[in-house]
C-alpha cells in the first residue's frame, strides 16, 4: 500500500495521541472528519495500523525491575525453536523478544515487579526449560530512551 504525505502526517500524530477523534485528526493534518476516518480505516485494512493501545508507567503499575536477558538453546532442531517461541509467548513478563544471529539465540526483555520475581522468572521458569542450554541476565539501571513510535520520515526516495 502507498502512503502519501497525509497517511503519513496521520500516522504520526496516531502514534503520539491515539486516543484523537477523527475530527481532530482531520483538522490537525488538513482533512474534514469523514475523510481522515477514511483514511485512517484504510489503514487500519492494510494492517498498517496495528491497533490502538494505551501506553502505561511501569514503576506506578509496579514493574520496577527491567532485565535483559539472552538466551541460548540446547540444539536448534527438533522443534526446540518452536517449543521456546511458545514458552515466550505464554509469559506476560517477556515483553520482547528477538531471535538473534551470533553466539545467542534470543534476547528478551523482561519486566517484574521486583528481583524476587525475576529470580522465580529465571530460575524457576526460564532454566528449567529443557531447550534452554543458557541465559544471561543484564539488569537496567535507568532508560535512557524509550518510543513506540516508528520513525516516518520521507523515504529519499520518496
Amino acid at each position: 500500500m502507498e502512503i502519501d504525505e497525509q497517511d503519513r502526517q496521520i500516522l504520526i500524530l496516531l502514534q503520539k495521541e491515539s486516543a484523537l477523534s477523527h475530527a481532530e485528526v482531520g483538522e490537525r493534518v488538513g482533512l474534514s472528519a469523514a475523510s481522515a476516518w477514511r483514511r485512517i480505516k484504510r489503514l487500519e485494512e492494510a494492517g498498517i495500523i496495528r491497533s490502538r493501545v494505551a501506553l502505561l508507567d511501569a514503576a506506578k503499575a509496579g514493574l520496577t525491575v527491567q532485565v535483559v536477558v539472552t538466551v541460548s538453546l540446547r540444539h536448534h532442531g527438533d522443534g526446540q525453536r518452536e517449543t521456546f517461541e511458545e514458552w515466550v509467548r505464554s509469559h506476560p513478563e517477556v515483553m520482547e523478544c528477538y531471535a538473534l544471529t551470533g553466539d545467542k539465540d534470543y534476547v528478551l526483555r523482561v519486566m517484574v515487579a521486583d528481583m524476587e520475581a525475576y529470580d522465580h522468572f529465571l530460575t524457576g521458569d526460564l532454566l528449567r526449560q529443557d531447550c534452554v542450554a543458557s541465559a544471561s541476565s543484564s539488569i537496567v539501571l535507568r532508560q535512557i530512551k524509550y518510543t513506540t513510535a516508528l520513525p516516518l520520515a520521507k523515504s529519499p526516495k520518496a
